[in-house]
C-alpha cells in the first residue's frame, strides 16, 4: 500500500506576511474592526449575530429603512423592471425611475436640477475631481468626511485644511488659496461630532474670495429645515450662495445612493465630466422608486421629524440628570467621548450585553485620543427605549 504524499509546506506570501504583522498591531492597539451580521430588517429592533437588540448607532433618522410603504414601492419596481439597470446612465442604464427621482429631489430642494450617484462617496469624489484640478485650490474643514478629504487630495488641486468650524482659520485658508478656481468644501452636520458648520458665515467668506461653496448635507437632509430640506435651507442660503449641494439617500430616506443638486449648468457639466458617475453602472431602478416614496413621506408627514427632535431632547435631558457628559450637539448624532480605544470598546460591549447596540468609533475615523460611542436616534425609538439606554449608560460608566 502506497504511503500518502506529505503535502508540501507552502511558504507564506510576502504580502500576507506583511499584512499579518499590521493586523496584529491593530489588535494590540484596540483598533481591529470586525463585522457583525444583521438578520432581517434594519430598524430600531434588529438581530445582531443572532441576538435581538435595540439599535442606537444607525443613520436611519426617520425610521424609513424598514417602513413597509418604502419596501412596497421597491417591490413594485422590482416586479415591473427587475433588479439591475444593466449599464451606466449614459449607455442604457437611465431608467424612468431615476429621472423621476431627480426631478422630485430638485423640486423639493428648490434647485433647477439633481443628478443621482451610486453612493455618497462616488458623489463627493466625482464632483470635487470634476470641479477642481491642478492649478486650482480646495479648502476643507479638517473634520470633513473621508470622501471629501480623498476627493480633495486626489483632485491634484492645492489642498488647504481649515481648523474645525473655525471661521478665522477658514479666512486664512481662503486667503492662502492661490488656485485659479477655489472650491470650499464642508459637511453641514459632522458625522462623528453632530455639530453644525457655520454655513451663513462660510458663504459670506466664500463670496469675498470668489470661492465656490460645496456642502455635503448627508446628515442634514430630511432632518433639518422647515420641511426637511436640510441644513442649507435651514440656514436660509440660496443656490447662488451654495452652488454645489450633495446629500445621500441612505440616511433619512432609508434607501441607498446619493445625489448632487444645483444649477442646470452644474448638472450638465457633471454629466460630462464626473468620472464616478460616467463610468458607474446606474443604481437599481427599484432603489430610486423606494427613495421617491420615502421623499413623499418626508414631505407629507412632518411628525417623523418632530418625534426625532423629541427623542433627542429626551436623551439629552436624561443624560444631564444622570451626569452623563455629552457634547453640545443638538442633532440626532450624540457622541459620548471615551478617549482611549479600549474604554470605548468596553462600554460598547457592556451595552450590547444589556441588549443595546452602540458601536465604538475609533481612529482613524476620529483623531487619536477621541474614541467614542456615537449614539444616534431615530424617529422610531420610543421613550422607554431611550430611558433604558440611559440606564445602561449610567451603569456602564460606573
Amino acid at each position: 500500500m502506497k504511503a500518502k504524499p506529505v503535502p508540501a509546506v507552502v511558504a507564506e506570501h510576502p504580502l500576507d506576511a506583511r499584512l499579518r504583522v499590521e493586523l496584529e498591531a491593530l489588535r494590540q492597539r484596540a483598533l481591529y474592526r470586525t463585522r457583525r451580521v444583521i438578520e432581517g430588517a434594519h430598524g430600531v429592533t434588529i438581530t445582531v449575530n443572532g441576538r435581538e437588540c435595540l439599535n442606537f448607532c444607525s443613520n436611519d433618522y426617520l425610521g424609513l429603512a424598514a417602513d413597509p410603504r418604502v419596501a412596497a414601492a421597491a417591490k413594485a419596481a422590482l416586479d415591473a423592471g427587475g433588479t439591475g439597470s444593466g449599464a451606466a446612465a449614459l449607455i442604457s442604464g437611465y431608467n424612468r425611475e431615476h429621472q423621476a427621482l431627480e426631478e422630485e429631489l430638485a423640486d423639493f430642494l428648490g434647485r433647477p436640477r439633481a443628478l443621482l450617484f451610486s453612493s455618497g462617496w462616488a458623489a463627493n469624489l466625482g464632483v470635487i475631481r470634476a470641479l477642481a484640478g491642478r492649478g486650482d485650490s480646495v479648502i476643507a474643514d479638517e473634520l470633513n468626511h473621508a470622501s471629501l478629504i480623498d476627493g480633495g487630495r486626489l483632485s491634484g488641486a492645492q489642498y488647504l485644511r481649515a481648523n474645525h468650524v473655525d471661521l478665522n482659520s477658514w479666512a486664512v485658508a481662503l486667503v492662502a488659496a492661490d488656485g485659479e478656481q477655489r472650491l470650499a468644501v464642508t459637511d453641514s452636520v459632522f458625522s462623528m461630532d453632530g455639530d453644525l458648520a457655520p454655513l451663513p458665515q462660510l458663504a459670506q467668506l466664500c463670496a469675498t474670495r470668489n470661492a465656490t461653496l460645496m456642502v455635503d448635507d448627508a446628515h442634514g437632509f430630511g432632518v433639518l429645515g422647515e420641511h426637511g430640506e436640510g441644513a442649507v435651507n435651514a440656514a436660509g442660503l440660496s443656490v447662488d450662495e451654495v452652488p454645489v449641494y450633495v446629500a445621500t439617500l441612505g440616511k433619512s430616506l432609508g434607501c441607498s445612493g446619493a445625489f448632487v443638486a444645483g444649477s442646470e449648468m452644474l448638472i450638465e457639466y457633471l454629466v460630462q465630466r464626473a468620472r464616478t458617475w460616467v463610468f458607474s453602472t446606474a443604481p437599481p431602478p427599484a432603489i430610486a422608486a423606494a427613495a421617491r416614496r420615502a421623499l413623499r413621506i418626508v414631505r407629507d408627514e412632518p411628525e417623523h421629524r418632530q418625534r426625532l427632535q423629541d427623542n433627542v431632547r429626551r436623551f439629552r435631558a436624561g443624560a444631564r440628570q444622570l451626569g452623563i457628559p455629552l457634547s453640545e450637539s443638538e442633532t440626532p448624532i450624540q457622541p459620548l467621548l471615551m478617549g482611549q480605544e479600549q474604554r470605548a470598546l468596553d462600554l460598547s460591549q457592556r451595552l450590547f450585553d444589556r441588549g443595546y447596540w452602540v458601536a465604538a468609533i475609533r481612529p482613524p475615523t476620529v483623531p487619536h485620543g477621541t474614541s467614542r460611542l456615537r449614539i444616534t436616534f431615530s424617529a422610531a425609538h420610543t421613550a422607554e427605549q431611550i430611558d433604558g439606554l440611559l440606564e445602561g449608560l449610567a451603569a456602564g460608566l460606573k
